[in-house]
This record gives C-alpha cells, structure tokens and sequence, in this order.
C-alpha cells in the first residue's frame, strides 16, 4: 500500500477515564491543491458506540466503512471480531483488495488501527495516529500524555492535531472530534 497522505487522524483511548477519541483536520487535497477544509473523516458506527476515522481516497474509505458497518452489525459491536472480518474480506475480495486506506476504530474494548495488508493493530499507550500528519500528532499526543496525567484525551487529540497542523502541510487546523464515553 502507498503511503497515506492529505489527512491527519488521531485517536486516544482511556480506560481509567473510560473515553475514547477520534479527531481528524479537516482538509482535503488533489494533490498539491486544497479542494476542501472541512471534510468530514470521522463517523459513529453501531448506534453511536464505536467511533471511526479513515485516511486515504475518500470513495475507498466510504466503502470501507459501510462495509465495517455491516461487520458490526453481524458480530453485535465487537470491535476485534469485526476488524479482523473486515480485513479478512478486504484482502481477499478482487474488488475491495484494491481499496486504499487505513481505518482507526475505537469502542469501549479498545483501539484498532486496520488497513488492507491486513493489519489489525492495538497500539500501545492507548493512542495512534494515521495519515500524513499521523506521526507528528502522535508524538505530540504522546508528550502531551508523558507531561500530565491530568489531560483528558480529548484535549490531548486536540491540541496533537494543531501542533501536526502547524508541521504537515496536508494538515489543516479545522478538528473534527468525537468521543464516546461508557
């Protein structure tokens, strides 16, 4: 798979605070041009319980994401089932094996980053950042974290996506964020 680029997506997962987080910028390129900057990259799935963010081609993520949809509904919300379901078809459908895109899901078990190679990843610490300006609002997120116990994860999100707008040039400062708590 190529390199994802043209979004920044982070995600924080708490199980002391019992909260996840999926935010996103909200730009969208064609290349080197900004078509869009308040796209929208973040979705609630199965009655509003798991939050989703997508990087890559727009079209392929939607799919992707009915398709997710689909997988939840099957296995009753669990998240780790679905992901790995999902990326079973994924990989092996003619059609869907050409999608390009990298998916952060979260719920109350967890957080999961799934792609087409047929990654189905937790992170440690709780948090993952996808995308071009995936790495930079990472580290943030993780200084941030490292400097206070005290941050909730949605500022933590927040303040990592404009510290990654500030570096990435596919990486604006308009934020989505979503967040679930149980």
């Amino acid at each position: 798979m190529s390199r994802v680029k043209s979004t920044t997506i982070i995600a924080v997962y708490s199980e002391s605070e019992r909260t996840a987080v999926v935010a996103s910028d909200g730009q969208a390129t064609l290349d080197t041009t900004i078509i869009k900057k308040g796209t929208k990259k973040v979705y609630r799935l199965h009655d509003e319980t798991v939050l989703v963010g997508f990087a890559g081609a727009t079209a392929d993520c939607l799919a992707l994401l009915e398709k997710f949809e689909g997988k939840l509904k099957k296995y009753d919300g669990q998240l780790r089932r679905s992901a790995v379901e999902l990326t079973k078809e994924w990989r092996t459908d003619r059609m869907l094996r050409h999608l390009e895109a990298v998916i952060v899901a979260a719920s109350k078990e967890g957080l999961l980053m799934i792609s087409g190679v047929g990654d189905v990843l937790e992170p440690d610490g709780g948090i993952i950042g996808i995308g071009s300006g995936g790495a930079y609002a990472l580290a943030a997120a993780k200084g941030l974290r490292a400097a206070s116990d005290s941050i909730a994860p949605e500022e933590t999100a927040r303040h990592a996506l404009q510290i990654a707008a500030e570096i990435d040039i596919y990486t604006n400062d308009q934020i989505t964020l979503e967040k679930i708590h149980w």
